[in-house]
């Protein structure tokens, strides 16, 4: 699949969503619970896959999911308890950034 930014995406395992907020231009396998996330913004009414019981770590609402080495950044816009990963890897929840110290 190739993103492009403002793309939502939903897992076919479970209810995680998300929306592509960088991404670089290439073809990248974006998954969750083991199985390729779709276009679109939910589910639906059921299901259509079943996860891989190794990659049920979660995905928490409003978290941005990132890898730098790859330019890679999701927004998390519907929880689940599948693991949103990128070619295989697992994508960690993006740390904050600190603010400036006021003196």
């Amino acid at each position: 699949m190739r993103p492009r930014v403002g793309q939502m995406l939903a897992s076919t395992v479970d209810t995680t969503a998300v929306i592509v907020v960088r991404c670089p231009d290439g073809e990248l396998e974006i998954t969750c619970g083991g199985a390729a996330m779709t276009e679109g913004n939910g589910p639906g009414s059921a299901t259509t896959g079943i996860p891989h019981p190794d990659l049920m770590g979660g995905s928490l609402l409003g978290k941005r999911y990132a890898d730098e080495d790859l330019g890679v950044e999701l927004l998390c816009t519907k929880p689940g308890p599948g693991t949103i990963a990128v070619n295989g890897v697992p994508l960690p929840v993006k740390s904050a950034k600190p603010l400036p110290a006021s003196d």
